[in-house]
């Protein structure tokens, strides 16, 4: 029995010091980052326009978005609610050049992060489709959260499951 315990705190301790080694490389990464990502989709910049400023549809193809609501419009630029499992966060339009450039940004002041992404849309030479890059301008401001960001989950991995689903849902759309 001495032993099971001996080898529990052991596991404990090896543990709380992977949690501090973590914060503590965490607290040496920057708070903010510029990530981007990358793809052509089936549609012109028109129809991929059109999806991705459905803020009514977003829950149908968007991993990790669970509901919309749409709020009250600032500066007449949309803003709208977004719901997930991990709890909810309310994003605002910046800027809106149809077709071609939108940029959002995280309206609460209160997550563990913040930022804006751009995105920029392109015709491909591929005929009729888009090229769509997405640009994260972001900030993690708790150190464990940059740590996990940069290390386990990527500052890209989010946008990538985005233009996954873009993909997808462009592809049912037949474009």
């Amino acid at each position: 029995m001495a032993r099971l315990l001996k080898a529990v705190a052991w596991g404990v301790a090896v543990l709380i010091g992977l949690l501090l080694l973590a914060v503590g490389i965490g607290f040496l990464l920057p708070a903010e980052h510029t990530a981007s990502a990358e793809r052509v989709v089936a549609g012109s910049p028109e129809s991929v326009w059109a999806v991705i400023t459905d803020i009514e549809g977003m829950p149908h193809w968007r991993p990790g978005v669970i509901s919309t609501e749409r709020l009250s419009a600032r500066d007449g630029l949309e803003v709208w609610r977004e719901s997930g499992p991990t709890g909810s966060m309310t994003i605002q339009v910046t800027a809106s050049e149809s077709p071609e450039r939108l940029v959002t940004r995280i309206a609460d002041q209160d997550l563990p992060f913040g930022g804006t992404w751009t995105y920029e849309l392109r015709p491909a030479a591929e005929g009729h489709r888009t090229r769509i890059t997405l640009i994260e301008d972001g900030e993690i401001y708790n150190p464990f959260f940059r740590f996990v960001a940069r290390f386990i989950l990527g500052y890209e991995g989010t946008m990538e499951a985005y233009l996954d689903g873009l993909e997808t849902r462009m592809e049912e759309r037949g474009g």
